[in-house]
């Protein structure tokens, strides 16, 4: 059984929430680095009122344009017999390219766009635990105020992010569903926390809701100038869930997804961001060293660390899942070898497991987190997969939208355009973080798309050769006739992946058993 079209009730109830553990945690843990990266990273804008609502503005349009239209109205329609992602776009689009050369244009676009989601699959556990463990170098001062833990505290995040990691990876093969039940209600505690601290901060200062006005962001452009080009790369990392949202659509649904973003995970988000930009006016650069946990009441500063770093383990949940359906799809298409798939679930056909992949990302997580020790350092690693991939993803959407849907092409245009002019936008932001860590996902993804491309070309060889060496059916079938073999009760099947020819098992079959 598939998932269920309009999954009503209990069911929907049950999958949103799941949909809260396994597709929400990535995009859901974003504030625990997002604003700090923009008030006191590498390319930090200058701290003052305007500034902070110019950056709120810009992550809320973003948000809403982004996530809520892009990807929630619209591209999470295009799905493949229930499945989502990059790969599952092109399944829909290459057998409708109607030239030999955009076929294969398309094909290279896709695989590239599935590459570069395994490498953001290994950066995101790495920078959203390590944010969240990283809390326990904070403290409040008497002034209420933060302020750095001493060194010998701070050994200590490393080995437990490590640890932490491991044990998520861990996990992985009791399943979607059994993941979700577990992670989901940690994440209704952690998105009622991100609003309940995002309230708090609000109070505060309630005049940050005017960064609602989108004529903030245009303000702030307009001050910054190609500064704001700069601010764009770190504004992205609240966004960096949205790929992996679509590529998670198999696991739950698109009903319960939508559900859950519009009545639970944006509120909360947008809450939360307010909340920090309003501490932020109010205690100034102080609350910049970590403007997630300076909302935070002094009382509650270890237990909500605690909170964040169950919140960040779960967060990577997202592109595990991810990386398991993308790669299911891709033995499917012929693009990797086929290895071990555990189905964990006897409802839904998307929930899977596969051992390799499993690993692999946790050795490349673990080693990243070895090789940049820090969040602020692998923040540099973050956004070039993902807005990379979502530029590939609205080129195939938009074929899937002209071939397969039939929308005018003027409006297939249009659409695309508008997507693209944003898409690019955010690519160029990051390419800047290129020499601080952005060519990580780029040579990973280039590895990993030789793999694949290799893969393909040697099975279109061995396909060539054997189609060479098979016996055509319309030569086959008139034989059998003539010939007569015995026959036995019950009815054999002979897979083949060459339509038109005998399969040479069966050639087999006929020679040594007559």
């Amino acid at each position: 059984m598939t998932h269920l079209a309009k999954p009503k009730g209990k069911v929907l109830a049950g999958l949103a929430l799941a949909a809260l553990g396994v597709v929400y945690g990535d995009i859901g843990t974003s504030p625990l680095y997002a604003l700090k990266e923009c008030f006191n990273g590498k390319h930090a804008v200058t701290l003052s009122p305007e500034n902070v609502l110019g950056v709120l503005s810009l992550v809320f349009w973003s948000l809403n344009f982004v996530v809520s239209f892009k990807y929630i109205a619209m591209v999470l329609r295009a799905d493949n017999r229930g499945e989502g992602g990059i790969l599952a776009l092109l399944a829909l689009v290459r057998p409708r390219s109607p030239t030999h050369h955009k076929r294969e244009a398309l094909l290279i676009l896709g695989l590239f766009g599935a590459a570069l989601l395994y490498g953001d699959g290994m950066i995101t556990p790495a920078i959203s635990v390590l944010s969240a463990v990283e809390g326990i170098a904070v403290h409040h001062n008497a002034a209420g105020g933060l302020e750095l833990a001493a060194p010998a505290f701070r050994t200590w995040v490393i080995p437990i992010t490590i640890i932490i990691l491991t044990t998520l990876f861990s996990i992985q093969k009791r399943g979607t569903a059994s993941v979700g039940r577990l992670f989901g209600p940690m994440m209704i505690i952690w998105f009622s926390c991100l609003a309940a601290l995002g309230i708090h901060g609000i109070v505060q200062h309630p005049a940050v809701i005017a960064a609602l006005n989108p004529m903030h962001a245009v303000w702030y452009i307009q001050r910054n100038g190609w500064h704001t080009f700069f601010v764009l790369g770190s504004v992205f990392l609240v966004l960096t869930g949205a790929e992996a949202l679509y590529a998670d659509m198999g696991h739950v649904g698109r009903r319960p997804i939508r559900v859950a973003w519009w009545s639970f995970v944006l509120p909360a988000l947008m809450l939360n961001y307010m909340g920090q930009g309003a501490v932020l006016i109010v205690q100034g650069q102080p609350a910049a060293i970590n403007p997630f946990y300076s909302v935070v009441p002094g009382w509650a500063l270890y237990p909500m660390i605690v909170i964040a770093t169950a919140a960040a383990t779960i967060a990577s949940q997202a592109l595990i899942s991810g990386a398991f359906s993308l790669t299911q799809q891709a033995m499917q298409l012929g693009f990797v070898p086929r290895m071990r798939l555990i189905h964990t679930s006897r409802t839904y056909i998307g929930q899977i497991y596969l051992p390799g992949i499993n690993w692999a990302l946790w050795l490349g997580t673990v080693a990243l987190v070895l090789a940049f020790k820090t969040s602020d350092d692998l923040a540099g690693t973050y956004g070039v997969a993902v807005t990379g991939t979502m530029m590939i993803t609205t080129v195939l959407f938009a074929v899937v939208e002209y071939r397969i849907w039939h929308w005018p092409l003027w409006g297939v245009l249009s659409l695309s355009l508008l997507f693209l002019i944003v898409d690019l936008a955010f690519f160029g932001a990051n390419m800047i973080k290129f020499i601080h860590g952005g060519w990580f996902p780029l040579a990973a993804a280039a590895v990993i798309y030789l793999l694949m491309s290799t893969w393909r070309r040697g099975r279109q060889q061995v396909t060539a050769l054997l189609t060479e060496s098979s016996l055509p059916l319309d030569l086959f079938v008139p034989d059998i006739e003539k010939r007569k073999p015995p026959r036995v009760p019950g009815v054999a099947v002979f897979m083949t992946s060459i339509p038109d020819v005998a399969p040479p098992v069966l050639l087999h079959h006929l020679k040594h058993n007559k």
